[in-house]
């Protein structure tokens, strides 16, 4: 049974964060003055695009110059929560001085390797992912927090800082996306609470779930499709297995962000405790690892091959193999982890 108490948002002095939000606050005085390149991971989904826009529109405001870089475009599902934040891509973009500050990316590797090379420093490292590598000059993590945009939210609020509607709605998509539509285990009263600040701010639930979730194309509908057909349970229906052979992509029509969030189908068959998505571009894979339950830890399954992430969200890239070969590697790393939890 659940008690009320644990329904209560776990605030003290009426801040959701009373030991970091003092050092943000620090850390935002220290880049006045500056001109500051807010960095993303590639391949940025809900909460990266969030998270980036919100410190960019943040940074403005207090007079700072800044500008959202990643090495990939946003996803055409995100276009519309960023507003006229300035953004732009890695690859037409010089450093001419900014200073980088970097949000939800747990490995500076993450951010591409033309954005490593204009900015081999961080000044300010913000994320909620368990396997941070902490290489900023400032590292504000807080891996309890179900996203990125939940701690900048909360950062915000506790500083007294102006939200725009603008920035209201992109970090209330970042907490959206990254919880699940508040589904996932991360989610706590904090997080609901935060969301009906952000909701006063001007941001618009509705509209985002439309956005996000009602305006599919018909080729990532044929992905899906061709995604489900190749479900495949292991270990006795414990984990599922999908798969986006090489050259699908072109075959459906589909593009690489359309794969977003189709593991979760794997995930959300009864009896399976984690799901698996495995992608084929042209011998580049990507893995996608998501569990029901914090205690499978699939973070450590990635960790074991590059990649990392959250205990119940994590990704892993493994170049120059194929799925023949890799498909069994990774079932025995799986199967080992599955027998330290059993």
């Amino acid at each position: 049974m659940i008690s009320l108490t644990n329904l209560t948002p776990k605030m003290k002095d009426n801040k959701f964060y009373p030991e970091e939000s003092p050092r943000f606050a620090q850390a935002i005085e220290s880049l006045k003055g500056h001109r500051v390149a807010v960095l993303g991971h590639q391949r940025p989904d809900g909460d990266c695009i969030g998270s980036t826009v919100a410190v960019v529109r943040l940074l403005k405001s207090l007079g700072i110059e800044a500008i959202g870089l990643n090495r990939d475009a946003t996803p055409s599902t995100l276009e519309a929560f960023v507003g006229d934040t300035p953004m732009a891509l890695a690859a037409g973009f010089t450093s001419d001085g900014h200073i980088a500050v970097s949000v939800d990316c747990a490995d500076y590797k993450r951010v591409g390797d033309r954005l490593n090379e204009l900015f081999p420093e961080v000044a300010l490292n913000v994320d909620h992912h368990i396997s941070n590598k902490l290489y900023g000059a400032e590292n504000l993590v807080i891996a309890t927090a179900c996203a990125t945009a939940e701690i900048l939210a909360g950062f915000c609020l506790d500083n007294g800082y102006e939200i725009d509607a603008v920035t209201a709605q992109a970090l209330y998509v970042g907490i959206a996306t990254d919880t699940g539509q508040f589904r996932f285990p991360s989610t706590t009263p904090d997080t609901f609470e935060i969301a009906r600040r952000l909701c006063q701010c001007g941001a618009q639930p509705a509209l985002a779930a439309y956005e996000l979730y009602e305006c599919e194309s018909f080729s990532k509908i044929k992905l899906l499709q061709n995604f489900l057909d190749s479900l495949t349970l292991e270990f006795g229906g414990r984990v599922c297995v999908g798969l986006i052979e090489n050259g699908v992509y072109e075959a459906t029509g589909a593009t690489i962000d359309d794969s977003e969030g189709l593991v979760d189908y794997a995930r959300a068959i009864a009896g399976v405790d984690i799901g698996v998505m495995i992608e084929d571009r042209a011998g580049a894979l990507k893995g996608s690892l998501r569990a029901k339950d914090p205690k499978f830890r699939v973070d450590q399954v990635a960790k074991l091959f590059g990649g990392g992430g959250h205990a119940c969200a994590a990704g892993l890239n493994v170049e120059d193999s194929s799925i023949k070969a890799f498909y069994p590697q990774l079932m025995a790393a799986i199967g080992e982890h599955l027998k330290t939890i059993d």
